[in-house]
């Protein structure tokens, strides 16, 4: 927690920024608080983000929201409307806005979405909320007007003192809020994580019980919790709580069956907590940290116990298909479920280059890598979770100098231009054939010339693919 004079700064500076809206509901009659984030990462001394934006509450109807919006905003919009939420982008500061009038919500008939109540209580409000560290209200009517001695800060369930012990607790019994948004139980983790929070008993025994109640949420919002979730400091303090719970079962089952040990004689590290190393170490962006989460999906599959112990065998191979599957189910971007599926597949190449890096190898792996360059090596390193400190630092050196040898290749050859010296057209003309199975095996033969031996001119090119040619008739 930061300094008391800090906090009365960051909430006043959040009511300034309210002002014209604080004013132009005060002046309709209606009240205006700021809750939620703003409130809680102001307290926290959070810095305020590129993205910022404040959430509202009001007693204040969609309609008379709308009308009392408009005028202070360059841009609004309306996809919240049938939960009372309004939104804009205030011409005063150019931040964004979303104001919420006072209501309950809960699923209703097995259905994916909420239904929704209008409220008149500022309290009930708060209670309704997911848990006390969010349930904080600025009444920025009152701080924009000047009142001496008017409470401004609401604080009904605990959560001032539930963020300066570190705690995650629920306004009411957690029970009744899961029952309402079953996605709030994703948020559990998610919170937990981001700001290195302990969960109160009352909400892990509330998730484990009522975790078959995550299948009421579509896979859309699954994912958003899961993808902030990810890009969180330590992801593994909420991975583990999903897995803990049984709420993975509902959305990723294959993630609490990496529970598996790698050596049954010596106990040496199961599956998922070495899962959950590698992706702490990993940096915090999405595809990198996915890839390190999917990263050994295809080792219980693929689990097989022999004379030299436990093997699994092309586990990178069966992992990218499971992992296509498992993100095609959470309805992720096909872009992200190529990036990240690639990254499972590749995520052993550094290791079967045991001879040193020749050319050639250094030509393929870059090839193979594509773009993902970068985030390969990085998902690379970060496997390396042994407490074996020799075998570490070996495994660090071998890294270095694949890193080294790619620099130094590209000083001689353009490495992102890794394709055959002619392209298909120019096979065709050469070879006097029509588009055909033959144009994509003349494409590879010269491909594996560029790999093999690094560039050579077009001229040898068509030397060589008419010798190619005639040893093919």
């Amino acid at each position: 927690m930061t300094s008391t004079d800090y906090v009365h700064d960051r909430l006043s500076e959040l009511a300034h920024l309210s002002g014209p809206l604080a004013r132009a509901f005060a002046d309709a009659g209606f009240s205006l608080y700021a809750v939620g984030g703003s409130v809680r990462d102001a307290i926290l001394g959070e810095p305020r983000k590129d993205d910022f934006e404040i959430d509202f509450t009001t007693n204040a109807r969609p309609p008379d929201i709308e009308r009392l919006m408009k005028p202070l905003c360059s841009a609004t919009w309306e996809q919240g409307r049938a939960f009372g939420t309004l939104g804009g982008t205030l011409r005063d500061g150019n931040f964004k806005v979303e104001i919420t009038t006072f209501r309950s919500e809960e699923y209703v008939d097995h259905s994916r979405k909420p239904a929704v109540v209008w409220g008149d209580s500022l309290e009930a409000d708060l209670g309704r909320r997911d848990f006390t560290i969010n349930a904080l209200a600025l009444d920025v009517v009152a701080l924009d007007a000047g009142t001496p001695n008017v409470q401004t800060l609401f604080d009904y369930y605990h959560g001032f003192g539930d963020l300066h012990e570190r705690v995650l607790r629920t306004p009411i019994d957690p029970e009744v809020l899961f029952g309402d948004d079953p996605l709030r139980m994703l948020r559990a983790a998610r919170f937990a994580a981001r700001f290195h929070l302990r969960i109160d008993a009352a909400i892990e025994t509330a998730a484990t019980k009522m975790a078959g109640q995550l299948t009421k949420v579509s896979p859309e919002r699954i994912r958003g919790e899961l993808d902030q979730l990810m890009v969180t400091d330590e992801p593994s303090v909420g991975l583990d709580f999903i897995v803990r719970t049984g709420l993975a079962e509902h959305f990723f089952p294959e993630l609490p069956r990496l529970q598996l040990e790698q050596d049954p004689i010596h106990r040496h590290k199961d599956v998922l907590r070495h899962t959950w190393a590698v992706v702490d170490k990993a940096s915090p962006q999405l595809v990198l940290r996915l890839a390190a989460l999917f990263h050994d999906i295809g080792k219980p599959n693929t689990r097989a116990i022999t004379e030299d112990g436990v093997t699994f065998r092309f586990h990178e191979v069966v992992g990218a298909k499971m992992t296509r599957k498992r993100m095609t189910a959470l309805k992720y971007a096909q872009e992200v479920i190529d990036d990240v599926s690639t990254l499972v597949e590749l995520h052993l190449r550094f290791h079967t280059y045991k001879m040193g890096w020749s050319d050639k190898a250094v030509r393929r792996y870059v090839r193979d890598a594509g773009a993902l360059l970068e985030e390969l090596n990085e998902l690379t390193r970060c496997d390396c979770t042994t407490r074996n400190a020799r075998k570490a630092a070996f495994l660090a050196q071998r890294m270095d100098e694949l890193e080294i040898r790619i620099a130094e290749l590209r000083e001689l050859e353009d490495l992102n231009r890794l394709r055959p010296a002619l392209d298909g057209v120019a096979v065709m003309e050469l070879l006097d054939i029509a588009p055909s199975r033959a144009v994509g095996q003349a494409l590879d033969f010269l491909m594996e010339i560029r790999l093999d031996e690094g560039e050579i001119t077009p001229d040898e090119a068509k030397v060589r693919l008419r010798e190619w040619w005639s040893e093919r008739d």
